[in-house]
């Protein structure tokens, strides 16, 4: 993926360094390929498609121009409409056709590393599978075997690498020299982006160290916060007035929905949004599919671009949320999940965020299951998140929004 946004924007700046100026090129070339990394063009998926390459660079070049356009007064000198009309044709021409074909040729010389897996098939092969899959092949595990020290010694010339899937087994590691170790936990975060719980119940000792390790929020964090909640409350102002004037003429007073919701370290916290639904008392919490009679005509159009959200940048200005980080989930619905779900309180080391990892991976989970799918994603968030990451969520939220990933 870092090779091709480098491809991209060295294919881009050359293109307007040929027949604009340097000014230019270094401008149209650095919104384009943040557009193009926002809207997701480097996926994995995406690249396996000329349609959906198409799309996405159709999508992300127009949304380029929009960022160009906030520096044309102080540009307007240097940038007229050609440069616009140039750009869009190469990139919607160029881009599509250059990825698909770099990532074919990519994965057809991905060499295909062979395992030989320390574990019982029936307990892992469904993650595994997952891994196979996300790798395009690259990952084979081959034999599964319950082993011993001799069987360890015969096999593991036979393999590319040994993958050892149950910490049980460590200790015949101890009387085996293996050159090629890799452990679990490492290959499937590595590769899903995720940490499904199986593999959590496996590696328990593990990551009850990872996730004790887990520190506060980073005073960067929290500029971050602070700086992106005031540009976003400026920015959509008009966009919450209209919205609060047809909620009350649709169904009148109150436009703001206030609910409880369970916060960093199980701490509840007064989350705010604008009401979507029509006021009815509830008897239990519900997930939003078994309550679609109850949308108001205007939560129908708000809803799925999240706009009834946008007053929660009030609570990361209070510090009870943060930009990024897991959904804030009902109170109810916490003790449920906590008596039936494993780890499910790890997600509260962090402040819940308006947007986040699960949201932009995964869709909106409406039974025990998907949450419990949501639930890994959210994990891997709070092990590995960085202000990088946020970063890259931030960014890349405006496509989920556009896609409807994740809403309801």
């Amino acid at each position: 993926m870092n090779g091709l946004i480098l491809i991209d924007f060295l294919m881009v700046f050359s293109f307007n360094l040929l027949f604009f100026n340097w000014l230019s090129a270094l401008l149209f070339a650095t919104s384009l390929t943040l557009s193009f990394f926002a809207f997701r063009l480097y996926d994995t998926e995406s690249l396996q498609s000329y349609n959906e390459q198409l799309i996405r660079t159709t999508v992300g070049t127009i949304a380029s121009f929009i960022i160009v356009l906030m520096c044309y007064s102080l540009l307007e000198n240097e940038i007229n409409r050609y440069h616009f009309f140039g750009n869009f044709l190469f990139s919607v021409a160029g881009v599509p056709v250059l990825n698909v074909l770099v990532h074919r040729l990519f994965t057809k010389k991905l060499p295909v590393k062979k395992y030989l897996v320390l574990g019982r098939r029936e307990e892992i092969e469904p993650v595994l599978k997952e891994v196979e899959e996300k790798s395009l092949g690259r990952y084979r595990f081959v034999e599964y075997i319950n082993p011993s020290v001799e069987t360890v010694k015969a096999k593991q010339k036979l393999y590319d690498a040994v993958l050892l899937a149950d910490p049980q087994f460590e200790h015949i590691l101890e009387k085996v020299r293996v050159e090629n170790l890799e452990y679990l936990p490492n290959l499937v975060e590595k590769t899903l982006k995720r940490i499904p719980l199986v593999v959590m119940e496996k590696f328990r000792e593990y990551y009850e160290v990872a996730f004790n390790n887990v520190k506060d929020d980073s005073p960067a964090k929290r500029i971050l916060d602070v700086v992106v909640s005031l540009v976003a409350l400026a920015v959509f102002s008009p966009i919450m007035l209209i919205v609060a004037i047809i909620i009350y003429l649709e169904d009148g007073l109150p436009v703001v929905f206030k609910q409880e919701r369970v916060g960093k370290d199980g701490k509840i916290f007064t989350m705010i949004k604008f009401r979507s639904m029509r006021n009815e008392k509830k008897d239990s919490p519900k997930f939003v599919d078994q309550e679609k009679d109850r949308i108001l005509k205007v939560g129908k159009f708000i809803r799925p671009f999240r706009l009834d959200e946008v007053l929660q940048f009030v609570n990361v200005l209070r510090g009870e949320m943060s930009v990024v980080g897991p959904r804030p989930e009902q109170v109810e619905f916490v003790k449920i999940f906590e008596g039936q779900i494993p780890f499910y309180q790890l997600r509260h080391k962090v402040k819940p965020g308006i947007t986040g990892w699960a949201q932009l991976m995964f869709k909106y989970s409406s039974n025990l299951a998907e949450t419990k799918k949501k639930l890994s994603y959210d994990l891997w968030y709070v092990k590995n998140r960085n202000i990088f990451l946020d970063l890259r969520i931030i960014l890349q939220t405006l496509e989920a929004v556009l896609w409807r990933r994740g809403a309801k």
